[in-house]
């Protein structure tokens, strides 16, 4: 780990800072520094600022230094959100990890975090080492010839299919992002990773009202049960009707560079019957556009199991 200096801010204002990296939880920058992946010079603990709180009253709001763990905790907290923040990480790290560090946190592709390695995201210009290297864990969806790495995050998945926002703070005021608009895919600049401007920090999360998301699930596939990245996931929640789906919500993780929004599978599940067939059709729909490297081409046939799965936890009842 390089020499940085560590300030604390006192007040939001005072934490806006261009070549400053924000200290939440700690639990992946303080990781990246000492593999001198981030070297950032100047480093600001903002864990006395104002930023936290649930409220569960009209949708959701979490204050970005809210803990993973409390979220999930939290009664009234939808279903795929609270399931997708118990299936990350260790007990130990969800009492530590903000929402905001979540949302914000980087790849774990190996070679992102080897400083011996090429790697586009880490410095530009150099080159993918997945491409041609090993691609097991790598996207599918969403990927180009500078990036393969997925995204990390699995609570990230459920806000996107609940139509999540972040609000955002800096110098120049507050804006409001759509979470499917803050991430950015990689393109041929696959260092820009989201919306965020340089001295800006995520203050909120925010959930519009959905009543039906009650009916909603998290599903992660891994190599083990606990601790462990996906290699597929989905967060699915339904409007069910008379054994009748009106609406839907879908997004999936583990096989995207950004968390991916399946909104094809939505509108072929709306107005369908509730049978594993009709979930079967829609699922066919989420890996359109695939592209598979050499080593998880499976992820393809994967992905669309575990969506089916989802969706038949959540109709067990109707299907009955």
């Amino acid at each position: 780990m390089r020499p940085f200096e560590l300030t604390t801010a006192p007040t939001i204002e005072s934490a806006f800072s261009a070549d400053a990296a924000f200290l939440a939880g700690g639990t992946t920058l303080v990781d990246l520094m000492k593999l001198n992946v981030l070297t950032p010079r100047h480093v600001v603990d903002i864990n006395d600022l104002p930023l936290r709180g649930i409220d569960t009253g009209d949708g959701l709001r979490f204050g970005a230094l809210e803990r993973m763990a409390d979220i999930a905790a939290h009664p009234g907290v939808y279903p795929a959100i609270s399931r997708a923040l118990l299936l990350s990480a260790s007990q130990q790290l969800r009492n530590m990890a903000s929402i905001g560090g979540n949302l914000m946190q980087r790849t774990r592709c190996t070679y992102f975090r080897d400083v011996a390695m090429p790697c586009n995201r880490r410095e530009p210009g150099s080159g993918c080492s997945a491409i041609t290297g090993v691609n097991r864990m790598h996207a599918i969806l969403g990927t180009s010839d500078a990036c393969v790495a997925t995204h990390a995050s699995d609570v990230a998945v459920a806000l996107v299919a609940l139509d999540a926002e972040v609000v955002l703070a800096g110098a120049d005021g507050t804006r409001t992002v759509k979470l499917t608009d803050f991430y950015r895919l990689p393109g041929e600049t696959p260092e820009v990773e989201h919306d965020l401007r340089p001295g800006e920090l995520i203050t909120e999360v925010r959930v519009p009202r959905l009543d039906w998301a009650a009916n909603s699930t998290y599903v992660k596939v891994r190599d083990r049960q606990s601790y462990e990245f996906a290699l597929a996931s989905a967060a699915v929640a339904l409007d069910v009707r008379d054994s009748r789906i009106v609406d839907a919500r879908v997004a999936a993780g583990g096989v995207a560079t950004v968390p991916w929004r399946l909104t094809a599978v939505e509108e072929a599940l709306r107005g369908k019957p509730v049978t594993e067939e009709s979930f079967e059709q829609a699922a066919a729909l989420a890996v359109e556009g695939a592209r598979p490297l050499a080593h998880n081409a499976f992820k393809a046939s994967l992905l669309k199991r575990t969506i089916v799965r989802a969706l038949l936890e959540l109709t067990e009842g109707s299907r009955r």
